[in-house]
């Protein structure tokens, strides 16, 4: 049973459902099925308790996420410039919901923690950092990361002007904390990226359900 430790007043979740899966055989990666629900519906479980309101950021016909009933928000950048403009599409978003703060994580990560934005939040203030990243096995998340929506124009110069497209790299210019996550009995930032990937992914699943 996911804990639910009260949504961030300041903060909208942005989905990133917009990758080209090309380990999965293309498609719309965060629509293939897990114990009978898409891995996008995990995900939208996972957020919606700890943000104030969800977005998915993805391209092409919105129609196919209808199912999810929420809004549904498209790169302003063009030719696919990766999880960056996706980020830039939810601080957008937030800004003209009068949100202080973004949270981004791709759509293929299933069991993010349920204390995945008190935990950043917490590490960013104490540290006074810009931005908290998520971590665990040693391994950097950039992908999931709290982001301040005052960073929107730089990220669109960044992005625009100077052709940007690593998360690390524009993450690395401002002031950030890093937070690292245990990763018994899984670790919560497994994404499903190959078929075989699903295999595990149903494990833990149903280890949850039981749980």
């Amino acid at each position: 049973m996911i804990s639910e430790p009260g949504p961030c007043n300041d903060c909208i979740g942005i989905i990133l459902a917009g990758g080209l899966a090309r380990r999965m055989g293309g498609g719309d990666k965060p629509l293939v099925e897990i114990e009978g629900r898409p891995i996008l519906q995990h995900v939208i479980d996972r957020l919606k308790p700890q943000c104030r309101l969800l977005a998915i950021n993805a391209n092409g016909d919105p129609a196919r996420f209808a199912r999810f009933r929420l809004p549904v928000v498209a790169d302003s950048i063009e030719d696919f410039a990766g999880p960056l403009a996706g980020v830039l599409a939810g601080m957008d978003f937030a800004a003209d919901r009068g949100a202080a703060h973004v949270l981004s994580a791709p759509g293929d990560t299933p069991f993010l923690p349920a204390d995945l934005v008190s935990r950043l939040d917490a590490a960013r203030s104490r540290a006074g950092a810009d931005i908290a990243v998520a971590a665990s096995d040693g391994r950097t998340h950039h992908a999931v990361a709290l982001w301040p929506v005052a960073l929107r124009e730089d990220l669109r110069r960044a992005l625009v002007e100077k052709g940007e497209r690593k998360v690390s790299a524009f993450i690395g210019g401002f002031a950030n904390v890093v937070v690292e996550w245990p990763v018994e009995p899984y670790d919560p930032f497994f994404n499903v990226n190959r078929p075989e990937d699903l295999v595990r992914a149903a494990v833990i699943a149903k280890a949850e359900s039981r749980g």
